[in-house]
């Protein structure tokens, strides 16, 4: 079953390359990085995997991305949902609840990540295994920077939260990137401010209807000024090579 819609989360402030000065002048998600923005990356990539329409999830300083957006010609259709307050992840998720009435399945990212997913690989093992959620998951060398994934196969049994190494359960990582199932939204409870990690994605561990799959390339994340720091550096090194 092809997956034609996907959501983006963009709507975060952003708070540590906020004070340290980085995004004085643009918003986390238009961040250049490889020569083009961080939410470019995610959306070119979802059009690679069939996707045609997406709906951005905004909120601090949505001006200025709808602006970039309306000149820019993306070849995807662009929905606009918008917080007037802080909803989180799953909150902003469930705010633009009647943009996927008509799909089983949709596509869900964070828009502070560049990465290349295999979206169709997670699609796959998804619908194999009945799923509510299923993650692309990254290896990383330092797992004591994230929570990691405990898998059984590949059914998610638990995150654990910065683990040192020697007691690491795997050293794979949620991406940021999943494959939804329509029936997540009855698991987000309406009105109020909600994380899909903290709060839902337990649930979901809980039912045994979460999974996950090694399928992201050229991960970089953005969020501290060391992490920017650290993926500008990634993609001129691999200019060079």
């Amino acid at each position: 079953m092809e997956v034609k819609k996907a959501f983006i989360l963009a709507g975060g402030i952003g708070s540590r390359l906020e004070k340290s000065g980085i995004t004085k002048d643009v918003p986390k998600p238009l961040l250049e990085i490889g020569g083009k923005t961080v939410l470019d990356w995610n959306i070119e990539n979802l059009k690679q995997h069939g996707v045609n329409e997406v709906v951005l999830g905004l909120g601090h300083r949505h001006e200025e991305i709808v602006k970039y957006f309306n000149a820019k010609h993306l070849g995807v259709e662009l929905i606009l949902s918008f917080e007037e307050q802080r909803m989180g992840t799953a909150g902003a998720l469930k705010l633009a609840e009647k943009y996927f009435s008509d799909c089983e399945n949709f596509f869900m990212c964070n828009g502070d990540e560049a990465k290349t997913v295999d979206y169709s690989k997670i699609l796959k093992l998804h619908e194999e295994k009945n799923a509510i959620a299923t993650i692309a998951l990254y290896a990383v060398k330092d797992v004591s920077q994230y929570g990691v994934v405990e898998l059984e196969g590949n059914k998610i049994l638990n995150f654990v939260e910065k683990p040192a190494k020697e007691n690491a359960p795997s050293n794979l990582i949620s991406a940021g990137a999943y494959v939804l199932s329509r029936k997540i939204f009855g698991h987000i409870e309406k009105g109020r401010e909600v994380s899909i990690e903290k709060e839902v994605f337990p649930k979901l561990v809980g039912m045994g209807k979460m999974f996950g799959a090694e399928a992201v390339s050229n991960f970089v994340s953005i969020d501290t000024p060391e992490r920017y720091s650290a993926a500008l550096e990634y993609f001129k090194n691999k200019k060079q090579q």
